[in-house]
């Protein structure tokens, strides 16, 4: 593998910082880097900037606002994207059903929703989980029954994340309960969170955010053309998503910003010897995370190379799970260097993101430890850690 970029590639760099960091508007920029996003409207007009300079779904076929890029320079943008700290685009738009409309919908879905999916004139939420139905997915209940023109929805989807927010929601509903095999019967259904029937209900997190919701349907009466692909073939293109979801899930760009960040906080936390960072137990620890995201990201490039012709790769899997233990250790080296100043926090309110308190305590510090507390999700969501190992044994190690 080539590990020095060309200079081609060292331009297109350049080219995608300097537009990063002049075109997305900086105050934007400085929210996200703290942690205190805007929503919905952050993402939206962040979404917006990108899309109308073809830089929002790069990944997307061409003709849906797609580029036509090496998979080094989806690397190098996702990079800059994240030490430029622009706000992640909305996965469920971009990385989840966007990919699976442009893959197995019909003409009409595709002009109807792509446009609007890439620009955030539509904000999707995923409706995968039910209560009984997390990481064993294909046990899941809520059905949707065919009456004439339209499909009718009873049933409840859990851990809907942001589906506060949502104008649609994409979900797995089950069309046939007599399949003989449970993943036979299920189909992928797009449906307008408008529609009466549907209730959302948030959720409060051990962080003390609001962060996901509950969504129940209740006679929900959906348009048959909002099916996407064949009837009973919902859960094929489920892990096409998830597939796909899993190769950028990694964010090896975010722990390395994340990193850089607790080694200029421990430069500054003093100790009895010097500073923290110079404290060679805590040094080795920071030296091991160095050394694992760079393994990760060699990884990932492997990965991404090999899924070039768009069709997701078992390895990804295991992005998914090293991400999400590097991304966790990330976190918990901040709040260790938070220390006490990492205790006091507001009060969770359900209408705002979860705040810091009017204190003396840096607000970063205080932020650590609920941002350690959400990090424990990375390890569940897309496919808990156990999945993926299953994954990893079955489709890649052939055991």
């Amino acid at each position: 593998m080539q590990l020095r970029l060309s200079d081609d590639e060292l331009a297109f760099r350049d080219e995608m910082r300097t537009f990063f960091t002049t075109k997305i508007p900086a105050e934007i920029r400085e929210r996200a880097a703290s942690g205190e996003l805007d929503y919905p409207d952050d993402i939206r007009t962040t979404m917006r900037i990108l899309n109308e300079n073809g830089l929002c779904v790069p990944h997307w076929p061409t003709e849906w606002g797609g580029r036509d890029w090496t998979p080094i320079q989806h690397h190098i943008w996702l990079q800059e994207l994240a030490f430029a700290s622009v706000p992640d685009t909305l996965p469920f738009n971009t990385g989840m059903v966007g990919p699976v409309i442009a893959e197995f919908g019909t003409q009409e879905q595709k002009e109807r929703f792509l446009p609007s999916t890439a620009n955030c004139d539509i904000w999707w939420c995923q409706g995968f989980s039910e209560p009984e139905a997390g990481s064993d997915l294909a046990s899941l209940k809520t059905k949707a029954v065919r009456d004439g023109d339209e499909w009718v929805v009873n049933g409840q989807k859990t851990w809907t994340t942001l589906g506060q927010y949502a104008d649609w929601i994409f979900a797995l509903v089950r069309t046939n309960p007599d399949a003989p095999k449970r993943q036979q019967g299920i189909s992928f259904l797009l449906i307008e969170m408008s529609t009466p029937g549907i209730e959302v209900r948030p959720i409060q997190l051990i962080d003390g955010g609001y962060e996901v919701n509950e969504v129940f349907f209740n006679d929900v009466r959906v348009p048959a053309d909002q099916l996407v692909g064949e009837e009973n073939a919902g859960w094929s293109y489920a892990k096409f998503l998830l597939g796909n979801e899993r190769t950028g899930v990694a964010r090896v760009a975010n722990t390395k910003m994340a990193l850089s960040r607790a080694k200029k906080l421990a430069a500054q936390t003093p100790t009895a010897d010097g500073t923290l960072l110079e404290d060679p137990l805590f040094a080795a620890r920071i030296a091991e995370l160095e050394n694992e995201l760079l393994a990760l990201e060699l990884t990932q490039l492997r990965v991404v190379a090999s899924s070039a012709d768009g069709k997701p790769n078992p390895a990804s899997s295991l992005l998914k799970l090293r991400g999400s233990e590097l991304q966790q250790a990330a976190t918990e080296l901040l709040a260790d260097i938070a220390g006490p100043n990492s205790l006091a926090v507001a009060p969770p309110d359900a209408g705002t993101a979860n705040g810091s308190a009017d204190i003396a305590a840096p607000t970063w510090a205080q932020r650590s430890v609920p941002t350690y507390l959400n990090y424990r999700k990375v390890s569940i969501y897309s496919g808990s850690s156990e999945v993926q190992r299953q994954i990893i044994d079955k489709a890649v190690l052939g055991l």
